[in-house]
Order: C-alpha cells, then sequence, then structure tokens
C-alpha cells in the first residue's frame, strides 16, 4: 500500500499521479505499485512539487510495517531505536502574546484578569 498526500502542488502533478493512483481526497493519493513505479513516483512528485509540500508512506518490511518520506515539511523522520518518528521543531511563541510571570499588566479589566487567568 502507498499513500502519497500533497499540498499546495500544481495540479498537473496531481494529474499525472492519478495514472497509477487513486485520488481518494483532494492531494491524497493511494494504490499498490511496484516499488520500481513507487519510487519513479516519488522522483516526480520532488522534480514537480514546486513550492508545494508532499509526504509519501508506504508498507515495508520493518518492526513498523510502515515508513514514509517528505518532502519540504518542516517536520522531519528521525530513526530513534530503530523506530522511525517524526521531528517536529519547537513553537516559537511571539514576545508580544507571552503571559507575564507576576500577573497581568494593570489596566485590564477584573472581567478580562479573570478569563485570562481564572477565578482564583
Amino acid at each position: 500500500m502507498t499513500v502519497i498526500v500533497l499540498t499546495n502542488c500544481p495540479a498537473g502533478l496531481r494529474g499525472f499521479l492519478t495514472r497509477w493512483l487513486l485520488e481518494i481526497s483532494a492531494g491524497v493519493f493511494v494504490g499498490n505499485p511496484s516499488a520500481r513505479v513507487r519510487d519513479a513516483l516519488w522522483q516526480e512528485v520532488q522534480q514537480y512539487a514546486g513550492q508545494g509540500r508532499a509526504l509519501l508512506a508506504h508498507t515495508t518490511n520493518n518492526e513498523q510495517g510502515f515508513t514514509f518520506r517528505t518532502h519540504d515539511h518542516a517536520w522531519h523522520p528521525t530513526d530513534h531505536d530503530g523506530a522511525i518518528l517524526i521531528h517536529r521543531p519547537a513553537p516559537t511563541a511571539p514576545s508580544d502574546t507571552t503571559i507575564p510571570q507576576n500577573g497581568p499588566p494593570s489596566g485590564w479589566s477584573r472581567a478580562s484578569k479573570r478569563r485570562r487567568f481564572g477565578r482564583g
């Protein structure tokens, strides 16, 4: 079983993939091509994805039973003691939305303080 998920990719690439895979939802393709065809399809996806992102997941003979590859994703597969896991970058919070450690700043109404910090 092979699954390819495209995000923000050209329509021509989606049409190309429908020759070998079934599009079950917008940008989600499933099928059971041979390993040779699957690798050729992935090469085409990487070449023609443009500014889009792509994810390939397919069955394989390992402990998890599947593996996956990514193209232009912020999340990257990493090996952790033989299991492939997704490494997500740490979220960066804008500095102007952080909550001060000593409570709300002066000038806030009582209602907004209760909503933001609870009824304590």
